[in-house]
Order: structure tokens, then C-alpha cells, then sequence
């Protein structure tokens, strides 16, 4: 709160003491001329007018002013204030995340390339392809082996046999063509083989030149008891090698299956 100079109270008292002198001038001399009321009613004024200008709020804020030491001491808190809030805000230069040029990727390596796309497309398609007729073809590989122990032997009849070679004709067909997809399906240089993968490729070192072995050899099974013959020689392997043939194929489709 604003507090009253000491020249006020001064005046104050100052113009009690004159009040009552001109008050008791003028009653006592009534017939004294006017200079003499112009006189008081100028040293009223004036005593009136050093009231006002003493209590003015001008005064009330020069005093409450802070002083210079004070005022040094806001200006530097203002000033910490800013520079803190200048070092929060981020810089307006800040770079963003590095590019892949910045990791030392050169360009032509980085811009995209339809031809490679193209090619992984089509072996991806492929390959696809290639596992959709793997698993069909287990169908008649099955229904193959099974209809071979009723093929064979001195008491099987000719249909018996006819459906056995339809079921293993179909199924070397399947095969093949499954084969022809995984063999001709475009190479990605630089791609190295492992796990499951390297696996079913071994696995196929059996039941490929199984599955070409198997059909030769049941042929000419099929001929010997055609002239009603003892299978005998070389095609009394045909059931072995088909039954090692049918094994590795499963195998082969087990290992890319599941993952280990």
C-alpha cells in the first residue's frame, strides 16, 4: 500500500493553522476592502494546490519506484528466463533421420529395379506352384503304394494291375511336373541355402531318381506277368524302390513343413 509523504502531513498542518487565522480576519474586519478576501482566497489556492500535487498518485508511484539495485536484480531474473526458454526451443536447423545415401548405399543400388522385381515375382509364383502340386501328388503316390500288394503275387488279376500302373502313371506325371517348377524357377544370385531348405534338396537326390526308376521297373514287372511269368530279375526290385521312393518324398515335404 501506498504510503503519504511527510511534506503532506506538513502542509496538512499548515493550512489548520492559516484556516482559522483567515477565517477570524474576515469576520473581524468586515469593512476591510476586498484585496484583503482576494488575499486569502489566493494563499487558499495555493495551499490547496501543494495538497494535490503532494498526494498525486505521481508522487505515490516515484516513491514506490523499485531502485536500481531491485531493478538490476528483475532484469537479470527476466533475462535468465529467456535465455532458458531460447535453449529449450529445438534448433530450427536440427537435420532429420540419415538417409539411406548416408549409409553408404550408393544410389544405383537403392532406386528400385522392374527387371529384378519381375524375377523375384515369378519364382515366388513358381515356387508357390511348386508346393501345391508337391502335396497333390501325394495323393496318388499314396493310393499307389497301397494298390501295389494287390498287384503282385500269382493270384492278382489284370485289373488289379491296370489300376495299380494308372494310379503310378498319374503319379510320376505329378511329380514331374511338380519338379519342373522348383528346377526352372528363376535364380537369385547371391541367395545362399540353408536350414529346411537344404534338406528337401538332399532328400530329392533319392526320390528323384526314384521316381524314374520306379515307373522302369514296374513295367517291366507288369510285362513279366503280362506272359504269365515270375516276376524275376532286376523288376523284383520295383516294390523296394518304391517304397524308398515314397519315404524320401515324405521326408521332403516334412522338412519344409516345420521349422528347425
Amino acid at each position: 500500500m501506498p504510503t503519504i509523504p511527510v511534506g503532506t502531513f506538513a502542509v496538512a498542518n499548515a493550512w489548520l493553522l492559516v484556516a482559522p487565522l483567515l477565517c477570524f480576519a474576515q469576520a473581524a474586519s468586515p469593512e476591510e476592502p476586498s484585496s484583503v478576501n482576494v488575499a486569502a482566497d489566493s494563499l487558499r489556492s495555493a495551499v490547496v494546490r501543494a495538497i494535490r500535487t503532494t498526494i498525486s498518485p505521481n508522487s505515490f508511484v516515484a516513491e514506490t519506484d523499485p531502485s536500481p539495485v531491485e531493478g538490476s536484480v528483475f532484469f537479470s531474473v527476466e533475462q535468465a528466463q529467456g535465455n532458458n526458454q531460447d535453449q529449450a526451443k529445438p534448433p530450427a536447423n536440427k537435420q532429420g533421420p540419415p538417409s539411406v545415401s548416408d549409409l553408404g548405399f550408393p544410389p544405383e543400388q537403392t532406386k528400385p529395379n522392374p527387371q529384378e522385381q519381375e524375377r523375384l515375382d515369378k519364382r515366388s509364383h513358381m515356387l508357390k506352384t511348386h508346393q501345391r502340386l508337391g502335396l497333390i501328388t501325394t495323393v496318388p503316390l499314396v493310393a499307389t503304394v497301397i494298390t501295389g500288394g494287390m498287384a503282385g503275387g500269382r493270384k492278382t488279376n489284370s485289373t488289379d494291375r491296370d489300376l495299380h500302373a494308372a494310379l503310378g502313371s498319374a503319379t510320376a506325371g505329378l511329380y514331374f511336373t511338380t519338379a519342373y517348377f522348383a528346377i526352372f524357377a528363376p535364380k537369385i544370385p547371391g541367395t545362399p541355402t540353408r536350414g529346411p531348405i537344404r534338406l528337401h534338396k538332399a532328400l530329392a537326390w533319392i526320390h528323384g531318381p526314384g521316381m524314374i526308376l520306379t515307373p522302369v521297373l514296374g513295367e517291366m514287372a507288369f510285362a513279366q506277368k503280362d506272359r504269365g511269368e515270375r516276376v524275376h530279375g532286376i523288376a523284383s526290385a520295383h516294390g523296394a524302390v518304391a517304397i524308398v521312393t515314397a519315404g524320401a518324398y515324405g521326408l521332403a515335404i516334412l522338412s519344409v513343413s516345420m521349422k528347425f
